[in-house]
């Protein structure tokens, strides 16, 4: 049997037309029925990078026996000129995070995923402490079982204060080896760690990895990379994926930690 885990995760390519622009990870959320991709919000779309994606495409499998088994989904990202993910941010700005919601109508019949949901959020901060094994689970660099067309997992652990916003913004700190490819993993913990979780996908989903931190001032020839890494809090999904919460629109996180 194949660990639920590495079917919560998908590889997510970007386009314009036919042409490939990048790679990065995304991972499965469902609330109240209905199925959404989330990812790094610069992931569909930078403007600093002038990274503008009109169309992204995930992997599905559609055997959960035979995982060699998998097809293509093409997901657009505008519908009559107005993009259709949501996105969000808090007192601080901007997080770089977007859900897209999935049509299930258009997924195949037997399509093998597991979704996390709102029972895998940690609701008790204080549970959560400074050095708590993690795992991040992502195509680094786009690799992965290209025969299975499953993602591997990298070890991490948190790197700040869990629940105190790092340096004001809405992301805690995680210790990891990550590469690009990454941005929009799931950052999880088992959830034997608190006892709770579900049986169906044993893990409390705290975080969306975002990108690696660096310090402008390292001298490159002297110093290694600091080897850190941000992740937005999770929670940020209870906005994104409420019916309400328009496209395209940010919403506000619905909780202030301070």
């Amino acid at each position: 049997m194949i660990e639920p885990l590495l079917l919560s995760a998908t590889q997510i390519s970007t386009f314009v037309g036919e042409r490939l622009l990048t790679r990065a990870s995304g991972f499965y959320f469902e609330r109240d029925s209905r199925l959404y991709l989330v990812t790094s919000r610069h992931v569909v779309i930078d403007e600093p990078s002038d990274h503008h994606p009109d169309r992204i495409e995930i992997e599905l499998h559609v055997d959960d026996v035979n995982l060699t088994r998998s097809t293509g989904l093409s997901v657009l990202l505008y519908r009559d000129g107005l993009a259709v993910w949501r996105q969000g941010e808090d007192a601080a700005g901007a997080i770089d995070v977007a859900v897209l919601e999935l049509d299930r109508a258009a997924l195949p019949a037997k399509t093998a995923l597991r979704a996390f949901t709102p029972a895998h959020l940690q609701a008790s901060l204080d549970e959560i402490e400074v050095g708590t094994p993690l795992l991040i689970v992502g195509f680094p660099l786009g690799f992965h079982d290209t025969v299975h067309h499953l993602p591997v997992v990298r070890q991490a652990g948190i790197a700040s204060s869990f629940g105190l916003r790092f340096q004001g913004q809405g992301y805690f700190l995680t210790d990891a080896r990550t590469h690009r490819g990454t941005s929009g993993a799931p950052v999880v913990m088992r959830a034997a760690a608190t006892g709770r979780g579900t049986d169906a996908l044993p893990f409390k989903l705290l975080g969306v990895h975002s990108a690696r931190l660096d310090m402008q001032t390292r001298d490159q020839q002297q110093d290694e990379s600091l080897g850190l890494n941000c992740a937005w809090y999770a929670d940020i999904l209870l906005t994104l994926t409420a019916k309400a919460a328009p496209p395209a629109e940010r919403a506000h996180a619905g909780e202030s930690r301070d």
